[in-house]
């Protein structure tokens, strides 16, 4: 690490060069190829995958339809202009077919005031452009007026309203800047650990660009890996130039500081990083198409980061270094690490109470996530204005709520025997009879009673799969979310065995001790549970006005691996000075006093920085960005403020010299890895 930091700083130029070569070139590449992203939704050995693989061998398109919805108190005298409307829509851009609603009375509600037409396109949703979406939108309610109400539903209509993004990710670095300019009083200090993540993260964006031609990757893993690039980004370059302040400080030259803070402070962040990409990575073990794509995506953003934090960053400090160094050396009387000595000390005197206050607030807030539904949102969930919401609602106001999210049975034969089956099924409110989709199978469209994203129509799914005694199979989007949490609940105990086994392994391998691997793992599912359990009390729950449904199903998973490796960051930052003070003085309370002194100032401010970056996706239209937002960024205030400042303290405090405690045996066998110098 000391020769990677000399080597930077010689050839200064060349590095900084050499990175803005770098990012041009990827960036050049990827918008020449662009990208080629898929959503893999597959679930092998389920029913609804059955289904899904029964009509993609029929040789059914993958095509995406927009339903069109009328209301009008006189229905019957708009027919004309229905039509009209309709006719035109029929003549634009990928639509392939436009049913008439009045010549089929299944599509006019009972009370004859709202009808639907389905607009059948010629590609799948994601190869519909925005400008061809719109012309849809546009000219169906151009009809609108003299009492006929005209709205549009489908994943067209929806990925046409979503607002462009950009807010969250500005609002985040804006906030960032000013907490690092707080921190360091220094605007081009400031600017240093944002530069660092910037070039990360725009280096990253083209190498997933390229990467998804290789590898399958989710539609979402753009502005997924930005959240997670900026937020790990600011921190890692954080944590190497507070090193780098502190030793200047302590009177080094600025060549002498970087060296130390990038062999130091540099070593903590690739160990780190290594612990996020092992839980990232524990995400394959899941077996899930998108979250692997998602584990490949976010674990290369994390790479590219510790590269840059190791490399770029000691280049900025030496062509910077003499204008921070004055900064620096202004505010350098400052005892920063007085107020944080002393508050270990008070933690140190009554270690039981606030033990048991902080696990007692997360235990408590931990609990309705036992209580989690998984499933994918749905326009139900969208904004109330929007022209999908509205259709939403119409269609469930008019043929009832199960019409928003119809299951597909599946059935050999003629499919009478089935047909009759699912019509006794309790909680069916219709069935349309079956029609064949081939020489030996038919399909029939079974009508819950309850809305798509209920526990209703869930438990529906169950019944009528036990009523089917393997006559039929249940497919649809409804089922495939009931069979995705499922399978995630099945293969969890894989998945945590993974992420947690080889995480203890490799804290117990740097710091030679039994105890404190153990304690990290259970305060990280702690932070975990309770960060799942905020998001489930206001997602699910509905709290502070948010449209009440299920957990999106990927989010659960991508938090717990990304969280796990983050709260092993600060474990490895806060327990590493402890180590250096042990194995200096030998004295366990003293070794626990001033490894928060030093480090609780970088670790509260790196936190702040991930909680806003973070926290700035909740203003994200998509509501699955907003859930991870909101998780990553409770999970973090958690473990920045709550563990790291409250629980690691007093337990430290609790196990003394037994903390650093290691079996002979096992310290023959397990490798050294040293984060200080021998």
């Amino acid at each position: 690490m000391e020769r990677l930091a000399g080597w930077a700083m010689r050839h200064r130029r060349l590095a900084l060069l050499a990175w803005v070569v770098v990012v041009a070139a990827i960036t050049v590449a990827a918008q020449v190829v662009g990208g080629d992203y898929r959503d893999d939704h597959s679930l092998p050995g389920t029913e609804s995958q059955a289904v899904a693989s029964v009509f993609a061998e029929s040789g059914r398109p993958d095509v995406a339809t927009v339903t069109v919805v009328v209301e009008s108190d006189d229905l019957a005298g708009a027919r004309s202009r229905v039509a009209a409307m309709l006719a035109e829509v029929d003549g634009l851009p990928h639509v392939a077919d436009v049913t008439d609603p009045f010549a089929d009375p299944h599509a006019i509600s009972d009370t004859g005031r709202i009808a639907y037409a389905t607009v059948t396109l010629d590609a799948a949703a994601r190869d519909i452009g925005y400008d061809d979406a719109r012309a849809i939108i546009d000219t169906a309610t151009k009809a609108e007026g003299a009492g006929l109400r005209v709205e549009l539903g489908g994943d067209v209509v929806r990925s046409a309203e979503a607002p462009a993004g950009g807010a969250a990710e500005g609002a985040g670095m804006l906030a960032a800047l000013v907490i690092l300019l707080f921190m360091f009083g220094s605007l081009l200090a400031a600017a240093v650990p944002l530069l660092v993540a910037v070039f990360a993260v725009g280096s990253t964006l083209g190498l997933i660009a390229l990467a998804s031609h290789v590898f399958t990757l989710p539609s979402y893993i753009v502005p997924l890996m930005m959240l997670v690039g900026l937020g790990v980004g600011v921190d890692y370059a954080l944590l190497i130039f507070t090193r780098f302040r502190g030793e200047i400080r302590k009177g080094a030259t600025r060549d002498e500081a970087t060296r130390v803070a990038v062999d130091t402070a540099g070593r903590s962040v690739l160990f780190a990083g290594a612990t996020v990409i092992i839980a990232l990575l524990g995400l394959l073990a899941l077996g899930l198409g998108s979250l692997q794509g998602v584990a490949v995506g976010v674990a290369l953003t994390v790479l590219v980061t510790m590269l840059a934090s190791v490399t770029l960053l000691p280049a900025l400090l030496t062509v910077l270094g003499g204008r921070i160094e004055k900064a620096i050396r202004k505010r350098a009387d400052r005892d920063h690490g007085r107020r944080w000595r002393a508050w270990a000390g008070l933690m140190q005197r009554r270690p039981v109470l606030p033990l048991l206050l902080a696990v007692g607030v997360l235990i408590g807030l931990s609990a309705p996530a036992l209580a989690m539904r998984l499933g994918f949102a749905d326009a139900g969930t969208e904004a109330a204005a929007s022209t999908s919401r509205q259709a939403y609602d119409l269609l469930g106001e008019g043929f009832g709520p199960g019409v928003n999210g119809p299951l597909i049975v599946l059935a050999d034969g003629d499919g009478a025997a089935a047909y009759a089956l699912v019509s006794d099924v309790d909680g069916v409110a219709d069935s349309v009879p079956p029609r064949p989709i081939s020489a030996n199978r038919s399909m029939i469209l079974v009508f819950p009673d309850s809305e798509p994203q209920s526990a209703e129509t869930a438990r529906l799914v169950d019944r009528l799969r036990e009523a089917s005694g393997g006559t039929y199979l249940v497919g649809g989007a409804t089922a495939a979310a009931v069979d995705f949490a499922a399978a995630v609940s099945g293969r969890m105990p894989l998945f945590l065995l993974v992420v947690v086994g080889l995480s203890a392994l490799l804290l117990m391998a740097v710091f030679r001790s039994l105890l404190i691997p153990v304690k990290a793992a259970i305060l990280n599912l702690l932070s975990i549970g309770a960060s799942l359990g905020v998001v489930t009390l206001v997602f699910q729950q509905g709290w502070f006005g948010v449209p009440k449904g299920p957990i999106e199903a990927f989010v659960p998973v991508l938090i717990f691996a990304i969280v796990f490796g983050l709260s092993m960051d600060y474990e490895v930052f806060l327990v590493s000075r402890m180590h250096e003070e042990w194995r200096r003085t030998g004295d366990a309370p003293h070794a626990v006093r001033e490894g928060l002194a030093t480090t609780g100032g970088v670790i509260t401010a790196a936190g702040a920085i991930m909680i806003v970056v973070f926290g700035a996706f909740v203003l994200s239209p998509d509501r699955m960005l907003q859930q991870f937002g909101l998780g990553l960024a409770v999970a973090v205030l958690l473990d920045a403020v709550v563990i790291r400042c409250l629980v690691v303290p007093t337990v430290m405090r609790l196990l003394g010299a037994r903390a650093w405690w290691l079996p002979r045996w096992l310290d023959r066998i397990l490798p050294r890895v040293a984060l200080e110098k021998e």
